[in-house]
């Protein structure tokens, strides 16, 4: 498997949306699907590492393929508001390298 920049990644879910009619979806409703994934997120770490262990009949989800759902839903909303997830990440990295620099006992 290929690695891809966030960038890369932002352009292949645009193309894949560019493909329908109806597009990405409007904010709010995007913040609600990225709710939903954060709580599948959610369910599968109880899972794996809660005191909740999956009934047989639940699907064999693993926390990956949630953190890719993710990943996926929010590379949809940056793209919807025009923001590119390269430059995000940079800004906050800026932001913990100074702001919480000495926050934390260093190995």
């Amino acid at each position: 498997m290929t690695k891809k920049t966030l960038d890369e990644m932002q352009k292949e879910v645009d193309r894949y949306i560019g493909q329908f009619k109806e597009g990405y979806f409007h904010p709010l409703s995007m913040l609600a699907r990225m709710t939903e994934e954060v709580g599948e997120l959610a369910r599968e770490v109880n899972h794996q590492y809660g005191e909740k262990p999956k009934k047989a009949t639940e699907d064999k989800n693993t926390i990956e393929q949630e953190l890719g759902d993710l990943l996926f839903i929010i590379s949809c909303f940056a793209n919807s508001l025009g923001i590119s997830l390269e430059s995000a990440f940079e800004q906050v990295m800026e932001k913990y390298n100074t702001r919480d620099k000495d926050r934390w006992t260093r190995k």
